[in-house]
């Protein structure tokens, strides 16, 4: 998956993964209810900063805080802007 876009420095371009439609005992979550994704794949990164290089890259599976980063429209799709220090754990 090619972005004709490239983070700045310490950035990376996270795609959300799908909030979740059912729970584990069965029942259906209406579109009002459903919580937005807490985890999601790096799709770009970065340079990172000048003395500190970038620990993810791309097609890692991430997890980051539920109102870290900024939502962007490309091409269609859903992408969070965020930096590398709003990711809290690789999975």
């Amino acid at each position: 998956m090619a972005l004709h876009i490239k983070p700045l420095s310490d950035r990376v371009i996270v795609e959300p993964a799908a909030a979740e439609t059912q729970t584990a005992s069965g029942i259906i979550i209406p579109d009002t209810a459903k919580e937005k994704p807490q985890r999601g794949t790096v799709v770009a990164v970065g340079n990172g900063k000048k003395d500190t290089p970038m620990t993810v890259k791309v097609g890692d599976a991430v997890l980051y805080g539920k109102y870290a980063g900024t939502d962007l429209k490309l091409d269609g799709k859903d992408y969070l802007i965020m930096r590398e220090d709003d990711i809290l754990a690789i999975i």
